[in-house]
């Protein structure tokens, strides 16, 4: 009987430590807002500020759980693949994950990619963004479309690996259109 009441002593004594940790989430983000504005190490070493990005058409900020597994090489790939129609629609790319700067490089390396990939070990801008995992140091993977004022236009929650570049594409696409004025 002692047994059973030491467990239940030690499970509540867990869900008491962790639960703050977990019960703090960062405020979630929606279409309209200001994205968070971050600094970053790029896979080349290079820093990247979001800041940069004002006035410069869309930035597509992907972010993924870990590089090299098979979901996140199928997404970036795809990425790499869309690479020049979406800077034909004014688009660069980034992706994200908590990966180190030497795992960003040789992940890059390895797939060939034709954009930069940023490196957030401390996982600081994946929980500004509201994307890390509880636990675990790695993000969500989602995607956001931010406007030149770095506005987020879209946040897609649901990414399909496969698919996320050409649906990127087709939402910016639609953004464009709403943003053209009417001819009189």
């Amino acid at each position: 009987m002692s047994f059973f009441i030491s467990s239940a002593i030690v499970a509540l004594t867990l869900t008491a430590v962790s639960a703050p940790a977990l019960a703090a989430p960062s405020k979630e983000l929606k279409v309209g807002d200001t994205a968070p504005a971050f600094s970053l190490t790029m896979h080349d070493g290079q820093n990247f500020s979001l800041e940069s990005r004002k006035g410069k058409g869309w930035t597509i900020l992907f972010f993924y759980p870990k590089a090299g597994t098979p979901g996140c090489t199928k997404q970036a790939c795809a990425f790499r693949d869309s690479a020049d129609k979406l800077r034909k629609q004014g688009a660069e790319i980034y992706g994200i994950s908590t990966d180190t700067v030497d795992s960003q490089a040789a992940f890059h390396k390895e797939h060939k990619l034709l954009f930069p990939l940023l490196a957030d070990p401390t996982a600081k801008v994946t929980e500004l963004y509201g994307l890390k995992l509880p636990v675990m140091k790695i993000a969500k993977r989602w995607t956001f479309i931010l406007d030149t004022n770095l506005i987020i236009r879209n946040i897609d929650t649901k990414v399909d690996p496969l698919l996320d570049a050409k649906n990127v594409g087709e939402t910016i696409q639609k953004l464009a259109a709403q943003a053209v004025p009417a001819v009189k």
